[in-house]
Parts: C-alpha cells; sequence; structure tokens
C-alpha cells in the first residue's frame, strides 16, 4: 500500500503524463527550455518534502524542503503550484482518517508565521512568474524571499493569512482558502471516470483538466498573459468541449503561443491525490 506521500508523487506524474492538457508540457509536447523529463525528476525530487509533512513536519518546511528537491533539475520550476497544493494535503491525509475539505482546511487553520517564512525563502529556490504586489503591498511581495522574514514576524502572518492576501488573484491559494473546492470536485470526477469509463487514468486526468479549464480562468495564464487571454483560453475550451474545436489543434496551438494553464494542471494534479488516497487504482 502506498504512503501519502507517494502517491503526491504518483500524482505529479500522473498529471504530466496526462494527454493532451492544453498547453502544458506532456508525453507529446514540450516547450524548448522545459520538457517532459523535467516534470519527472521534479516529481521525484518532491517527495522529500512530502514525506516530511508525512513525519509531522511543518507545512511551511516540508514545502520549502520539497521546492528544493523539485528544483534538482535543468527545467527550474516545474510544479511550484502543484507542490504549494499538495503539501497541506499530505498532511491532511496523515492526521484524519479520511481525507476531506474540513481535513485540509483545519491543516491550514493550523499554519504558523515559521511557514510564512518558510514559504517565501522557498521562492529562493526557482523563479517563479507572479503578479506585482497591490498597492502598499511591497513588503510582502513574494519575490523578496527569506528578506520579508522580519515583517513576516513584525506582523505575525501565517501562511493561512498570506494566503488570504493572494486569493482574489491566484487560484492555488483561492483553494487554500476556501476548502480546496475544486481540487476535492475534480477527485470526485475522476473517481466517476475509473467508474464509468474503460480507459487510463491519465486520459481521465486529461479530460478533467479540461472540464477546469472550461469552467473558470487560469490565473497562471492571467499573470503570465493579460485577462482577454485568459478568457479566450476558457471559452476556448468550452468549444472543444462542445465538439466545435479538435483538442489536438487546440493543445498544440496554445504550446506554439506559450500559453500555458499552469493552475489547471496544478489543480488537477491536487485532485488526482485525493483520488489516489481515497482508493482510484492506477
Amino acid at each position: 500500500m502506498r504512503t501519502a506521500a507517494q502517491n503526491a508523487r504518483l500524482a505529479l506524474l500522473l498529471e504530466v503524463a496526462g494527454t493532451p492538457k492544453p498547453g502544458n508540457v506532456d508525453r507529446h509536447r514540450e516547450y524548448p527550455d522545459l520538457r517532459f523529463e523535467h516534470f519527472l525528476a521534479g516529481a521525484v525530487g518532491a517527495e522529500d518534502g512530502f514525506e516530511h509533512a508525512s513525519a509531522g513536519g511543518a507545512v511551511g518546511a516540508s514545502f520549502e524542503r520539497a521546492i528544493e528537491g523539485m528544483s534538482h533539475q535543468s527545467g527550474g520550476n516545474t510544479q511550484f503550484g502543484a507542490v504549494l497544493l499538495l503539501t497541506p494535503l499530505v498532511k491532511a491525509a496523515v492526521d484524519s482518517e479520511r481525507l476531506t475539505s474540513e481535513a485540509a482546511t483545519a491543516v491550514v487553520d493550523a499554519t504558523t508565521v515559521p511557514d510564512a517564512v518558510a514559504f517565501y525563502r522557498a521562492f529562493e529556490h526557482v523563479d517563479v512568474a507572479v503578479d506585482e504586489p497591490p498597492e502598499g503591498m511591497d513588503e510582502l511581495d513574494v519575490r523578496r524571499g527569506g528578506e520579508a522574514a522580519p515583517y513576516l514576524r513584525e506582523q505575525e502572518l501565517t501562511l493561512a493569512d498570506i494566503m488570504e492576501q493572494s486569493a482574489d488573484r491566484d487560484g492555488i491559494a483561492a483553494e487554500w482558502t476556501g476548502g480546496f473546492e475544486r481540487t476535492f470536485g475534480a477527485a470526485d470526477r475522476l473517481q466517476e471516470y475509473q467508474r464509468t469509463e474503460d480507459c487510463p487514468v491519465t486520459d481521465t486526468a486529461a479530460a478533467v483538466f479540461l472540464e477546469l479549464l472550461a469552467e473558470r480562468v487560469d490565473t497562471f495564464v492571467q499573470t503570465q498573459h493579460d485577462h482577454e487571454t485568459a478568457m479566450d483560453v476558457r471559452d476556448r475550451a468550452q468549444a472543444v468541449r462542445a465538439g466545435e474545436e479538435s483538442v489536438e489543434s487546440f493543445a498544440d496551438e496554445l504550446v506554439e503561443r506559450e500559453i500555458n494553464p499552469g493552475t489547471t494542471a496544478d489543480i488537477t494534479a491536487g485532485a488526482l491525490f485525493v483520488a489516489l488516497e481515497r482508493g482510484l487504482e492506477v
């Protein structure tokens, strides 16, 4: 039987192996400087952080350790958002009899100032695409890394507080503050696909990815490009689901245009972990 840390690593591997996921690296599509193998290595490297969380380690320290391990490949940032989503879920899976939204929320609510400091330090290991901080919040710019520690301590800001500050513009922060609603909902869909469809988990992961992409604007696309581009990607995903466009052509086009719906991929990885913890068979 796999441990929670092993399921987290497997979730990252299954997510990147899902094909096609428009705009994402998958088995058939890569970017010039970001390849399929980088994601495989990143998933393996992150497991030490997941093991730390499984053994009772703090969320922030576990996350930083996972990101440091993830960074030990030549592609740079592969799964920062997915690891941020997975770390409290791994801890919740170990701390509770059954992994639920309530259990994950309890982990978030228990985060501390040292967790926030470790979260900021994690940005020193990889380059992460982030928005400029809102006016008057320069002290909380995550690009400051560990230099933000004195301010975080002075203001007594926990990691949950930091996520709350970003939830209106970051899809992963919104999951942290919203009971991981989309993550658990997508996990239910993955399990339903396994009950009703005779296909590999990687195919169902790709199908759920497309459903998520069609439902809501991807905040990573919005950060990398702009709101209009993110809206267009969402609308095009809806057209693919309606049979009006080819998913393969859409996937090729987004890679060519370097439009990567990374937040949707991160939530798919989180959903795979929840489903694996609940008995999804691979």
